[in-house]
């Protein structure tokens, strides 16, 4: 059997990156201040921005602004600004259990990103760098894991809240596009028990309302059994049951860490694969690029390389 490959292609070359860490953003009414990883290409103007999700894991720092490099690094690179913020559920923080919102705190999370977008004139001020070289008019949200979660809601993806019984809307307008890595899929019985008994939040996730643009990245091995009965077909969910236009890209032999974009070499990546993560930087840099810049061929291309050349495809993409 032949090695899967992702062809090359012209592209413009990767620019230097400039990161800053941590940008402290002051919020009195949240539990901590809100600490940011900024970065962004050292040249170039009209920069577009990714609001960026951590998911959960074990290893304490990839669940905050430390996480991610493989997608932040890259996306940065080819000229994107990447903010990526400590949520209040990650390790790092250490709060104590019963701060309200734990464990996941899946409203703050979401809150987050709003509250970056209405600090634009402060991040910049803390990164001189950036000052006038950013589009604040051209933002996209990623997360993976529970930051797919966090990107779902600010997309327009609603539920119910278990302990108020009201629905809650989320939706960020300033938000134009999403990339959904590994995200939750339905509740109700697709939960195992001890996840609809822990995270009742997740019981009441409803796609139906969510029509902001988005791609939704799925490995069609991650079958996630401690969240979900369904198997890797979970994970579609936010494609298969939003309305479009959405976009599928389902990867072969993908697990949860989709080849290892949480981190380089954690001890969280079971499918640990270059060339995996390769075309998860090139096919969602691609998709942004062209969402947040209709008319540019960028996504188009990088579909067609995905499936191009004498090995055998990585995966395929189904679009809606």
């Amino acid at each position: 059997m032949s090695e899967p490959t992702l062809p090359t292609r012209t592209s413009a070359p990767p620019t230097p990156v400039l990161s800053v860490s941590p940008v402290l953003l002051p919020a009195p009414d949240r539990a901590v201040d809100l600490e940011l990883r900024v970065s962004a290409p050292v040249t170039g103007n009209d920069l577009p921005v990714i609001l960026l999700s951590h998911g959960q894991g074990y290893s304490n720092h990839l669940s905050s602004l430390n996480g991610y490099a493989p997608l932040a690094h890259d996306w940065a690179a080819h000229g994107f600004v990447v903010i990526q913020p400590t949520h209040l559920s990650s390790t790092t923080l250490s709060l104590d259990p019963d701060t309200p919102g734990a464990p996941l705190y899946w409203r703050s999370r979401a809150e987050d990103m709003t509250f970056v977008l209405d600090r634009a004139d402060a991040i910049e001020a803390a990164v001189p760098q950036l000052l006038g070289r950013v589009d604040w008019t051209r933002v996209a949200v990623a997360g993976h894991s529970m930051g797919g979660h966090t990107a779902s809601l600010l997309l327009g993806a609603r539920l119910t809240d278990p302990q108020t019984g009201a629905e809650v809307d989320l939706a960020e307008p300033r938000i134009t596009a999403g990339v959904l890595l590994a995200a939750p899929g339905r509740g109700g019985d697709a939960l195992t028990a001890p996840i609809a008994e822990n995270l009742p939040f997740l019981l009441t996730t409803d796609f139906s309302t969510m029509r902001t643009p988005a791609l939704v990245v799925a490995g069609d091995k991650d079958d996630s059994a401690h969240l979900t009965v369904r198997g890797a077909d979970w994970h579609a969910d936010p494609y298969e049951l939003a309305p479009g236009p959405k976009a599928l890209l389902t990867l072969y032999g993908a697990e949860h860490g989709l080849g290892g974009i949480s981190g380089y070499d954690v001890a969280e990546t079971t499918d640990e694969d270059p060339k995996r993560v390769a075309a998860v930087q090139r096919l969602t840099r691609a998709y942004l690029r062209t969402a947040l810049h209709p008319g540019d061929p960028a996504w188009q291309e990088a579909r067609d390389a995905l499936t191009a050349g004498p090995g055998e495809p990585l995966g395929r993409v189904d679009v809606k």
